[in-house]
């Protein structure tokens, strides 16, 4: 797609075209019926009047229309062919009970083989049943795969892991540390930005395991951060990582669904991931395990077995003889829930009518749309008045995720210099849906599958309404590095 410069450019150069400013609705409806890869309609889109309350018409709002669900990067919303794919389950319950284990078209005892090929091809590999395994949640399957490549000696006992990373990340690497008997505060290697900086540059990465790298025994990295929405280079992160002898696993619960992901090509050795953010599964639902095929016939490999890990073939045989799954199927332990797998499913039916490429086209300029919005508003510096008149203090809007397309998904974090909690109350009460993270941030998701370019106007007109009714900024910008 190029450059964010590129992509403003384009939409600065259609709006030209049909005479319209980029924050007049018009241009946000044309460009939603120009551009035509939203597959809004297989989604629940909840209404203001669902999402609210049924009071919402004595606050003035129609409570017939939809909100603006800017939260995929949280709680991704319900595939209208959900509830009937579970229904059908809780059908077969009902009617077969443990026989539904073994009969029908699908049984139980297969459940996963319906979730895999689609899911392999979010993570780009090359062999889904041999790389990739439906299981756990996002927690478990990192510490499954951090038995068997977590493996620290007297030399090479460290981990590498992102400043902020989502605590998931620091509590796994903590845990596995001390478990191991080593001491966090001398094996926990942290990568920071530059003062004055929000992001890593993936040279100072580098450089870090580059510098550390021989006692490092595994690099352990978000596919894309999840606090500023910052997509790591993690091709180059691996070869890295490996050249000096560091295993890699990657926690992808922020980058599945959302980016293009090639972990066969990349050489990853393992990674985690949930599916009830941009993969829209339900909350709590069932996550993924990637074990690179290299590993496959590997099955030396430390691990912690279960049930599931034994192969299909011989599994009721109960001889308590294991005999291995090759790939990452030998890391599971318990038969997947069948209610969470077919909710995962009905998503995945979404994606097959797409490609990951086709959204990700939309969604760098769904970025780039809400990036020229936020830009020509705030990053002027304009004094904005509250309703009183007293606010003579600048509000800002700071965007702090990457400007380049290739180093962001489909999120824009923003630094407010007001309060955010407040902000976020008065567009909830406007049906505008997004995410906060203490201090001062707000975490933006205009998700391709479901979200419009009509849903990014909408949001920041209702944005600037709302800072112009709060209180002057009651706090010093302690965010920078």
């Amino acid at each position: 797609m190029g450059s964010n410069h590129e992509v403003s450019v384009r939409l600065l150069q259609l709006s030209k075209e049909q005479g319209l400013e980029v924050k007049d609705d018009r241009f946000a409806k044309y460009l939603d019926s120009t551009i035509k890869w939203s597959l809004r309609d297989q989604f629940h889109i909840p209404t203001i009047s669902e999402m609210l309350g049924d009071d919402v018409a004595d606050k003035g709002l129609d409570g017939s229309k939809q909100c603006v669900y800017m939260y995929g990067n949280g709680l991704g919303l319900q595939p209208v062919d959900t509830q009937r794919l579970v229904n059908e389950e809780l059908y077969k319950w009902k009617t077969k009970g443990m026989l539904a284990h073994f009969t029908g078209e699908q049984p139980w005892f297969t459940i996963e083989d319906l979730v895999i090929k689609e899911s392999g091809a979010l993570v780009g590999s090359h062999d889904p049943t041999l790389e990739v395994a439906i299981m756990n949640g996002v927690t478990a399957n990192l510490h499954l795969g951090m038995v068997a490549f977590y493996r620290p000696t007297t030399t090479r006992h460290k981990i590498l892991i992102e400043c902020d990373a989502f605590p998931t990340q620091h509590y796994v690497a903590e845990s596995q540390i001390k478990l191991h008997g080593y001491n966090p505060a001398d094996s926990l290697v942290v990568v920071s930005p530059r003062k004055d900086e929000y992001t890593l540059r993936t040279e100072d990465i580098l450089a870090k395991i580059n510098q550390e790298g021989d006692s490092i025994a595994l690099v352990l990295f978000s596919g894309v951060q999840y606090l500023t929405g910052q997509f790591f280079d993690i091709a180059a992160i691996t070869e890295t990582a490996h050249s000096k002898g560091c295993c890699v696993g990657i926690d992808l619960a922020h980058a599945i669904g959302n980016v293009e992901l090639h972990l066969t090509d990349w050489g990853v050795d393992f990674a985690g991931w949930c599916n009830y953010k941009y993969m829209n599964g339900g909350p709590g639902s069932i996550g993924g395990f990637f074990l690179h095929k290299k590993y496959a016939e590997e099955f030396a490999l430390p691990r912690l077995a279960g049930w599931w890990s034994h192969k299909r073939e011989t599994r009721l045989e109960m001889n308590n003889k294991m005999e291995l799954q090759p790939g990452a199927a030998g890391f599971q332990l318990s038969n997947p829930p069948v209610l969470e797998t077919v909710s995962l499913l009905a998503s995945l039916n979404v994606f097959k009518q797409t490609s990951i490429t086709e959204l990700r086209r939309k969604s760098v300029l769904l970025t780039g749309y809400l990036e020229l919005l936020l830009n020509s508003l705030f990053q002027s510096k304009v004094a904005v008045s509250n309703c009183n008149g007293t606010n003579t203090q600048p509000a800002t809007v700071e965007i702090i995720t990457p400007s380049d397309p290739e180093q962001r998904g489909c999120q824009l974090s923003l630094k407010l210099s007001c309060p955010v909690e407040e902000i976020n109350q008065k567009l909830y009460q406007k049906g505008v849906i997004c995410s906060t993270r203490r201090p001062n941030i707000m975490r933006i998701a205009p998700t391709p599958l479901y979200n419009t370019f009509t849903d990014v106007l909408t949001f920041v007109q209702e944005l600037e309404q709302a800072i112009m009714l709060v209180e002057p900024p009651k706090f010093d910008d302690n965010l920078k590095k």
